[in-house]
């Protein structure tokens, strides 16, 4: 088949008009050795996505194709790339560079790496070429961030655990979640239902805590031992102390008690916030520390190597993502990230059936 000396996408053209998708032809990044062109089959919708096109985190590279929890085909790598094969399934996730020379990329934190960018909206250095997302009909990326998808996983399952999975897996593995660990996951969207399964899976004790009941029966079909609704009177007072880890995935601070949710935690616990919420956040103050010693942190998306584990794990363990598909158009992109704007998703979209706008 003809090789396309361009690529395809659903760009959207500035926050004025963020629901508005229009299939454009945009160049690519220069090919490198080490690059692998993807033609894609599928890609999650993410909060991130939302965020980006509306202006809630500031100026950005328009017009821009969002996108970045991809699974396609491989169709051509480079004559340095080892970790890919022509013809194999793959996917891509937020990142897609780094130095890989630096100290956090030799101690798999190549995430922290200060050199490191993003799949979509980023300049290629070399080039000055604005990175391009999944809602195209290509991707360009290094071999480093090209993850073979096992076999038993179904690929608008597998797309959104490239974002949102491994955003929650990480911080799960690196904080100890596993057996003899109570670990509670707050906000049961996207990142918060993988942060669910994931724990399960690791053998935590795993409870759900959300604003009210509406997602309980969810929660619970998901494998969680106990849920907590943080609009019930007094929710934290029977919980106080007896958390190891509280992954915290929520999207927004509104009416959010910082110290009622840190009490939950036993001595020297944990609390982990990887959720983006706009806005100025949350204030904190060092009492709110001295009754458990607690540990406030974060996390950043996740390593190759925890990617593959991840992955490793949900086929072994027959994981499945709890996905809405969507065949992808310039209308059911503005549906989708209109819909996930109002949380009005369970728990993650994954656009599909790229063939009927892009070809085969």
């Amino acid at each position: 088949m003809a090789y396309p000396d361009k690529f395809t996408g659903f760009q959207v053209n500035g926050p004025e008009t963020w629901t508005e998708f229009h299939k454009n032809q945009f160049d690519p990044k220069p090919f490198g050795d080490y690059d692998v062109d993807i033609k894609i089959e599928c890609c999650g919708v993410c909060a991130s996505d939302v965020h980006t096109i509306s202006g809630g985190w500031g100026e950005q590279h328009f017009p821009l194709a969002v996108g970045h929890e991809i699974v396609g085909k491989a169709i051509r790598v480079g004559p340095k790339v080892t970790y890919v094969k022509e013809g194999e399934r793959v996917g891509v996730g937020a990142q897609s560079y780094a130095c890989l020379e630096c100290k956090q990329c030799k101690n798999d934190n190549e995430t922290y790496c200060t050199q490191q960018l993003d799949t979509f909206g980023s300049v290629w250095p070399d080039s000055g070429i604005v990175s391009q997302g999944g809602y195209s009909s290509h991707v360009r990326t290094h071999q480093h961030w090209v993850f073979p998808i096992p076999d038993g996983l179904d690929s608008a399952l597998a797309a959104p655990m490239l974002c949102a999975g491994i955003t929650a897996y990480s911080p799960l593995v690196r904080n100890g979640c596993g057996p003899g660990k109570k670990v509670g996951i707050v906000g049961m969207g996207g990142i918060g239902h993988f942060g669910l399964l994931f724990a399960k899976a690791l053998g935590a004790e795993v409870w759900a805590i959300s604003r009210s009941h509406a997602k309980e029966a969810d929660c619970r079909a998901m494998g969680a031992d106990g849920f907590i609704a943080t609009g019930d009177e007094g929710w934290a007072a029977p919980h106080r102390m007896s958390f190891d880890l509280v992954l915290n995935t929520a999207s927004s601070f509104d009416g959010f008690d910082l110290d009622a949710y840190l009490s939950l935690l036993d001595v020297h616990g944990r609390w982990v916030s990887v959720g983006l919420p706009e806005g100025e956040g949350l204030k904190v103050r060092n009492q709110t520390f001295l009754a458990n010693g607690c540990f406030i942190g974060s996390s950043h998306l996740g390593s190759r190597r925890e990617t593959l584990e991840m992955l490793s794990l949900t086929a072994d363990k027959g994981i499945r993502s709890w996905v809405e598909t969507m065949p992808i158009s310039a209308e059911n992109l503005s549906k989708a990230v209109q819909r996930l704007e109002k949380s009005d998703v369970r728990y993650r979209f994954c656009m599909t059936d790229y063939e009927k706008e892009f070809g085969a």
